[in-house]
């Protein structure tokens, strides 16, 4: 498992997302998935960096793992944040025209569809997010 720590402001995103795909890229994912990874992490870590700290100062630790049989990658991203758990908010009514929905929600409802997994934990004052996509 290889990890790395930033200060969560959406300016580091770039950093974060080149960090997976260095490791996405030495495992031969195909560039659909890693598509769909690097939209799940531009989700994520921009909802972080947004919500997590109110406007104070706070860090973000994104862990990758590659698993193996089945291959799969997992990668989870924790902060110190407010507890707020993504996964309980309920999904969007995508049969509504786009003029009657509601604003947000619909990158969490992007995210469950395109993962394999994706968990949500409050633990020691403690929020990780992890996700797993097959390789």
């Amino acid at each position: 498992m290889k990890e790395m720590t930033v200060a969560a402001e959406r300016e580091n995103l770039p950093l974060v997302t080149a960090f997976i795909n260095e490791i996405l890229n030495e495992n031969n994912c195909p560039s659909m998935t890693r598509i769909q990874l690097d939209v799940a992490t531009d989700e994520i870590f921009s909802n972080i960096a947004k919500y997590a700290y109110d406007g104070k100062e706070g860090q973000v630790c994104v862990q990758i793992d590659i698993q193996e049989d089945p291959k799969a990658v997992v990668i989870r991203f924790s902060d110190r944040g407010k507890s707020f758990n993504p996964l309980a908010i309920s999904d969007p009514d995508t049969t509504l025209p786009l003029i009657k929905r509601p604003i947000g929600g619909l990158g969490i409802y992007m995210l469950k569809k395109t993962m394999d997994k994706v968990q949500y934990e409050r633990r020691d004052g403690q929020n990780t997010l992890l996700i797993r996509k097959k390789l």
